[in-house]
């Protein structure tokens, strides 16, 4: 048994597809096959069914946990070492949503990337969903996450960061959607909207928000990213419900609030059972900073409450 061999096992065991898993992990298909069917004769006992649907035996079940854990041990290993020699090749893997590094991590990057120059960042851009599931799989470092109702995986540790409203954009351009600067969701269903793609828990906030009035969402466009939508927006090609952050620096998009109002909380996850790296935990430290002395002078809208501050 090979950590290679498990490295293709969880890939497969991530993606269901050989062929998806093969790409993955940037091996041919047969290769991954036989290097998985020999890690089956190891262990003894099949760990996928194989056909038009993989899927784990019980075998496969009880192995993944396990081949994660092992992994994510040595990438720790590894990036440990290479701290303690002093190689200075640290990595930090950090993922966020869209609107968040439209509105916030830019200027942490930066201000991380100044301190901290020989520490290679590398930026995950993605909905919620799928940021999870990169953690949860050991892809990522951390990341910024939106917080569902259901909560987090509980594999992952989460700790609250903001809480955000949510808001109406609409181009300054043109009429405001309501004379009074604030609208309802019932109101709103009378105007085109522009909506993300799925994946991303805006979508299914927004969505929810409609049923629960009792209306139908009047879609425009749909399935954008973050940056896409708030740029048709400003084109005049309908309304977005957005977070409040993402309003900075765009003086073509009006604001208006919904009533009553929608709020995101906004958390910092990583996996419970791993301990962040030193790099990765000057990140985490870089980040709380930030967050705390923008908020101390006025930097954040007045509707963004800052959860957490680092002496806290």
């Amino acid at each position: 048994m090979t950590l290679q061999q498990l490295a293709y096992f969880v890939a497969v065991a991530d993606v269901r597809s050989f062929t998806r898993a093969a790409d993955v992990v940037g091996v041919a298909q047969p290769t991954l096959s036989r290097q998985l069917r020999a890690l089956e004769d190891d262990l003894g006992a099949p760990l996928v069914n194989r056909g038009k649907v993989v899927t784990l035996t019980p075998a496969g079940e009880a192995v993944l946990p396990l081949a994660r854990r092992m992994l994510a041990d040595m990438d720790l290993a590894r990036t440990s070492v290479a701290e303690l020699v002093g190689l200075r090749t640290g990595r930090v893997r950090v993922g966020a949503t869209p609107s968040m590094c439209i509105g916030l991590l830019a200027d942490v990057l930066r201000l991380f990337h100044e301190r901290h120059p020989e520490i290679h960042l590398e930026l995950a851009e993605n909905g919620s969903q799928s940021l999870v599931r990169d953690l949860a799989r050991g892809a990522l470092d951390v990341a910024l996450v939106i917080v569902p109702p259901s909560g987090v995986d509980p594999a992952l540790h989460t700790l609250p960061l903001l809480r955000e409203r949510l808001s109406v954009a609409s181009p300054r351009s043109g009429r405001p959607p309501s004379s009074r600067g604030s609208m309802t969701v019932a109101e709103l269903s009378r105007r085109s909207l522009v909506m993300v793609r799925q994946g991303y828990d805006l979508r299914e906030v927004t969505l929810d928000a409609y049923r629960a009035a009792g209306v139908t969402p009047k879609f425009a466009v749909e399935g954008g990213e973050m940056d896409a939508v708030l740029r048709l927006v400003e084109a005049g090609t309908g309304v977005a419900v957005v977070p409040d952050l993402v309003f900075a620096g765009r003086p073509r998009l009006r604001r208006t609030v919904l009533t009553p109002p929608l709020y995101r909380t906004v958390a910092l996850a990583r996996r419970t059972d791993i301990a962040p790296t030193h790099a990765a935990q000057a990140f985490i430290d870089t980040l709380l900073t930030y967050i705390g002395s923008v908020a101390a002078t006025g930097g954040l809208s007045a509707d963004v409450q800052v959860l957490h501050r680092p002496e806290e």
